[in-house]
């Protein structure tokens, strides 16, 4: 599944992101904890022009996704891998299917306008939650697509997703950048 979430990240940052919106890659490189052990930092910036903390439980084949989202080839609940054979995924799957991913995503959202930071910040849980359903729901239905991929053949992928995907957003072109004074 680590193939696929980076894959599934890749593309969909790609496929979700036009013209001054969407996910700017700002870094993202292999960093060795020692308490921790490897990992992959990656620190991004989502230019939202059209979204506090809490915790929030998805079923990525029963949690509607809003209409303009959906398609029937992205849907786990009809989805079958020829690679894998793994889906569709029926109601109650959670508690039937062996092996089963859980992903847990810490997200901070600070927006510190007085009069807006709460409506801001509710909004902007709301996308990453709606980013994060749809993302995990394609992470499954495009495993056909990874499957066999390595951890380089991803890397690559990534490097070149990353690129087209900042072009698409048009970073430098136009922004608004707000930072509090000191």
């Amino acid at each position: 599944y680590r193939i696929g979430q980076l894959y599934m990240i890749a593309r969909h940052s790609f496929e979700q992101s036009s013209n001054g919106e969407g996910v700017e890659v700002i870094s993202n490189e292999k960093v060795t904890d020692e308490v921790n052990g490897e990992g992959q930092f990656t620190e991004k910036r989502i230019h939202l022009s059209s979204a506090r903390s809490y915790q929030n439980y998805m079923d990525i084949a029963y949690d509607e996704i809003k209409p303009h989202h959906y398609k029937e080839a992205e849907d786990p609940k009809y989805f079958k891998s020829e690679k894998t054979g793994r889906g569709p995924l029926v109601e109650g799957w959670r508690d039937s299917q062996q092996p089963i991913m859980c992903c847990y995503k810490a997200v901070s959202v600070r927006f510190e306008v007085w009069g807006l930071q709460t409506k801001v910040e509710e909004y902007a849980q709301s996308a990453i939650r709606e980013v994060l359903l749809l993302g995990h729901r394609q992470a499954f239905t495009w495993m056909d697509d990874w499957f066999n991929m390595t951890i380089d053949d991803v890397r690559e992928y990534e490097r070149d997703m990353q690129t087209k995907t900042n072009d698409k957003v048009g970073v430098g072109r136009t922004g608004i950048l707000i930072r509090k004074a000191c």
